[in-house]
Formats: C-alpha cells, structure tokens, sequence
C-alpha cells in the first residue's frame, strides 16, 4: 500500500484563478485588457506542466524558464505564445526556439550576440529587457536603447520576429512609489519605441491601476502566484481576492498516543508537553517538501479541525498536537495546506518564508492527482 500522502492538483481552481485575474483587469481597464502570459516556471510553480496547459488553457501566452517546459508545452499541443523568461543560454538553444516557435527575453549582449551569428536564428520573436532597479536581469538604462537598435538590425534583417520591451518589478508587492518610479523609468527609456511591452507581476496585476496605466502598443501583463491561489502579499490572502488554493498537500495520522506531562517529543526534544496530551504522527516530512524549519504553532488541520504542529519535523513525520481533536486516531485525515485545512500563505508566514517556495519544494516523491476540469 501507498504511503499516504497525497499532492492534489485542482486545475478547475486554477482556471478560477485566472478568469478572475482577467475579470479583475477588464474592471481595472475596460475595453483595453492587456494580454495574459501565464507562468508556468518551475514546473507550474510545483504543480505539474500538464495540470498547468489544462488550467490555464484560456491564457493568451505561457512563460517559463527552462527550455524543455517550453518544448513539453508545445508536443502537449500548446499553439499559442511562449515566452523564455530568463532567455536561452547558448547558440545551439536557437535551433530549438526557432522549430517550436519559442519567443525569448533578451537581457544581456551576448545573446544578441548569438542571434547575430548563429546560421539558424529566423524569426525568434523577443522581448529586450531593461532593469529597472531591480538590478538582477536586464540592460542598465543607458545601454537600453543600443541594445534595442541592435535588435531592430537584426528584425530588419529577418532574424527576429516580433520586438518589444520589458522590465521586472522589485516591490510591486510593498512599496507602491518603487514601483512607479520604475514604471516612469521605463516609460522613459522605452519613449518612441513601438511593439509590446510586458512589466506587470503577480502583485502589480492585482493591484488597480497599474496595469491600465502602463502604455504601449501592446502590453502583457506576466502573472504568476496568484494564478496557483496563493498571495504575492503579505497583507493580504489569497481568498480576498477571490483565488482558489490549487494544491492541497494531504496525509494521514499514521500514530497516536499520550505523552505525559514534561516528556518531550521528537528529535532535540523541541516541544515539552505543558500536561499529558494527545498527539499524532502524520506521514509527511522533509524529504516530502515540508519545511524543516517549521516550528510548533505552525497551522495543521486534522479530520476537519484546526490544531498546531508540535516539535521537530523529522525527515519522513511530523507531530500535531491532538486535544483539539479527541476524537482523531491512526487514518484520519490531515491536511498540511490548501483546501480544507490553512492557506500554503498561512503555513509559510508561520515558517518565516513564503508560498512560492512550499508548492516548489514538494518533491517528487509526493504523489500528485490532478482533478481534471469538468466536461
């Protein structure tokens, strides 16, 4: 028999997610919607690239960082955009883009560089990055624009597609006037230039008014947490926006029993019983992607009811406190995040983290059922 633990994948909440993303946007800025590129990295951020082409089978693009995503996309029968987030990283990449028609960013001279001399480069379409102030990826502003009349030899010379700019926000999620000083930034670098644009985030997608005020031909705003149901803000959850958790990280109680008052529990002795209690053991550890560094306190919820993580994680188990539930014993269910038990938002701020790395950090031992969308 299976361990039981279980990663459930809700494609019917993601597609939720993202028609109320759009909807969100159409309220922001009728009748000028920006175009929505999903972004499916690492590996639909923990979910799995064929529950994500299901999820977000209504977006107009997906974005990515690895190539094989991008390829897998495309023989799951993917026809729409791609886009490379981080680009490609060496000439024989090019091939690749060019047979399964795989857009890129270009953030760095060297892959202009590559475009210009690789002899199978045709119509790659790209978007030229500019940082910002986010100081990771990106040609510095006052490189921007002969990095962009680089790029526009190589459009008129047929080995570029479609040409646009993009930038990346820092603070999006914390601290409005970064971002729109970033935003006038690019404005200002980027003025004159036609083509699409792409700058807006999970938290600057959802957040009124500045997708709408950003101009361009084109724009495409680049979503990515909040499509999975979890929250790019730390004020804010998920569920006020009206997003769906997509992944429900399940167990079971696969021990139960007293620990009298002053004895401890698991490695380090970490937690000292206040008074003889009830506790469980659940099959699901470290090695599962459950953080190690969870303290006790940190929300769990066991047959319906709402408890607390006590004592150490160990590798493969993990305590709960069981007197809020007496009636729990060996097979009853238990619910680390996501429907049904706390929000993965909830269980990261316990553990001083975020969302974005418990769905990533599942591994690949979990299994994982994906609940298909209703016919």
């Amino acid at each position: 028999m299976p361990r039981p633990i279980l990663a459930t994948i809700d494609t019917e909440a993601m597609s939720h997610n993202l028609r109320t993303v759009i909807g969100r946007l159409r309220q922001d800025a009728p009748g000028s919607v920006p175009f929505v590129w999903a972004v499916i990295k690492a590996r639909g951020y923990g979910h799995g690239i064929e529950a994500a082409l299901e999820g977000f089978s209504e977006a107009d693009g997906l974005a990515m960082l690895d190539l094989e995503e991008a390829v897998r996309c495309r023989e799951l029968g993917w026809t729409g955009p791609l886009l490379l987030l981080e680009g490609f990283f060496e000439p024989d990449d090019l091939d690749t883009l060019v047979r399964y028609r795989i857009g890129a960013a270009v953030h760095c001279a060297e892959q202009l560089d590559m475009l210009a001399t690789s002899p199978v480069a045709r119509q790659v379409d790209v978007f030229v990055k500019l940082n910002t102030g986010m100081h990771r990826l990106g040609f510095q502003p006052d490189e921007f624009r002969a990095a962009y009349d680089r790029a526009l030899v190589l459009q008129a010379g047929g080995v570029l597609g479609q040409l646009g700019a993009m930038t990346h926000f820092a603070r999006a999620d914390d601290d409005p006037d970064v971002t729109l000083a970033q935003i006038e930034c690019f404005r200002r670098v980027t003025d004159g230039l036609s083509g699409p644009v792409s700058l807006c985030n999970s938290a600057a997608t959802l957040t009124p008014g500045l997708a709408s005020g950003i101009a361009g031909d084109t724009q495409w705003v680049r979503p990515g947490i909040c499509l999975y149901g979890a929250s790019p803000f730390a004020d804010r959850s998920a569920d006020s926006f009206g997003l769906r958790p997509a992944m429900t990280l399940s167990a079971q109680l696969i021990g139960v029993h007293r620990v009298p008052a002053g004895e401890s529990v698991g490695y380090g002795h970490a937690f000292r019983a206040p008074h003889e209690m009830r506790v469980g053991i659940v099959a699901c550890g470290y090695a599962d992607g459950y953080p190690r560094h969870a303290a006790t306190g940190t929300p769990v919820t066991v047959a319906g009811v709402d408890t607390r993580l006590v004592g150490r994680v160990s590798m493969d188990m993990l305590a709960v406190d069981l007197d809020p539930v007496p009636e729990a014993s060996v097979g009853a269910p238990v619910v680390l995040w996501g429907a049904g038990g706390p929000s993965v938002d909830e269980v990261a701020a316990a553990c001083g983290t975020i969302g974005y790395e418990l769905l990533t950090a599942v591994t690949s031992r979990v299994p994982r059922r994906i609940l298909p969308i209703p016919a």
